[in-house]
């Protein structure tokens, strides 16, 4: 397709008085993508349902100071290590980095001044013809306690396939952990309408991993089959809950994908009975989380002024698998300088 325009606003200032600008991409059938530089989050992904009716299919907020004081990681890019760190703490080529603690014991998405809390740099770009957007970001030697100068680039691109793809790219003068991932939480009925437990998902993993009670990796990988972990076969979202403590509880775990890492394929597929829409995943990244905003609660009013209930989203994220810097059977997520970290997804927005 060729290039449609790229329009570009101040969705805001931060409170330091840096401007954040919004980028907007549509493609032919009207599915329009918007990404601001802060946290090189998407704010708004406007997608058809079986009848051609868009609806904005991400939970987010409508200010800049929202998704600064109150935000759960809607859509942004989390960096420079996804997920949690146990102890905040890794040894590397025998010296031990100690990290910024922001998950109780450990270290979670980055650190407080992760990527995800940064202002990045952007401009257009075309990708095989089609419009997008190429952001930068640098972290210094120490950023949150991780070696090295890192320099991160994130593209978002929107084709008239129905294709939102982002490809990540890094690179650092020293050997550190990357893993970089999209916390996008996906609602395919449209973000005001209540939870996702009705979605049906089927994921391409057979094992995952196991957690203790804080959500530390322990190491092992089992099967999924005979467990409600299993998506293996089209599963809702809610056929398998579990009540704790009196609470619903949903999902939040790692799989690692069946097929080799780092070669391109369809990993995922979510489905809404009610607006026919469908997302696919493919990824090259060798594991994926899911999570069904078991965080949320109720207390966030998001966009126009809707409140997000427990279960209002879910996030698939495709990336390397949680704690893997204490875990040599996990693939590896540390790179040296001369190596260039890549990862690309592809969300793929269907109807039928």
């Amino acid at each position: 397709m060729s290039a449609l325009p790229i329009a570009k606003d101040v969705f805001g200032v931060t409170r330091h008085g840096i401007d954040v600008d919004r980028y907007t991409l549509t493609n032919t059938s009207g599915l329009t993508l918007r990404v601001m530089t802060y946290g090189a989050t998407v704010t708004e992904l406007r997608a058809p349902d079986r009848n051609g009716r868009l609806d904005d299919v991400v939970l987010g907020f409508d200010r800049l100071e929202q998704y600064e004081t109150e935000s759960p990681y809607f859509g942004c890019v989390i960096g420079r290590v996804a997920f949690r760190i146990v102890n905040g703490r890794f040894d590397l080529d025998g010296q031990s980095y100690r990290l910024a603690l922001n998950n109780g014991a450990h270290h979670l998405h980055g650190g407080t001044g992760g990527l995800s809390w940064r202002v990045w740099d952007a401009e257009p770009v075309a990708i095989d013809g089609a419009p997008g957007v190429r952001l930068t970001c640098s972290s210094p030697d120490g950023d949150q306690g991780y070696p090295g100068n890192l320099l991160v680039e994130v593209i978002y691109s929107l084709n008239d396939d129905g294709e939102m793809r982002i490809d990540y790219a890094a690179t650092a003068d020293r050997p550190t952990p990357v893993n970089l991932t999209h916390h996008g939480y996906f609602n395919l009925a449209g973000a005001a309408s209540g939870d996702v437990l009705d979605h049906v998902l089927w994921l391409d993993a057979d094992r995952y991993s196991v957690t203790d009670a804080s959500l530390a990796p322990t190491g092992e990988l089992v099967p999924v089959e005979g467990t409600r972990y299993d998506f293996t076969t089209p599963t809702a979202i809610g056929e398998r809950l579990e009540r704790v403590d009196g609470t619903t509880r949903g999902y939040d775990l790692a799989y690692l994908l069946r097929r080799p890492a780092g070669r391109y394929a369809h990993v995922a597929t979510a489905r809404d009975p009610r607006s026919g829409r469908i997302l696919e995943i493919d990824t090259t990244a060798p594991a994926m989380i899911f999570y069904t905003g078991d965080y949320l609660d109720g207390t966030l009013a998001g966009k126009a002024g809707t409140v997000y209930p427990r279960h209002a989203g879910f996030c698939l994220e495709p990336g390397h698998l949680p704690d893997s810097v204490h875990h040599p059977g996990f693939p590896s997520v540390i790179i040296r300088p001369g190596q260039t970290y890549r990862q690309s997804s592809t969300y793929r927005f269907l109807a039928e």
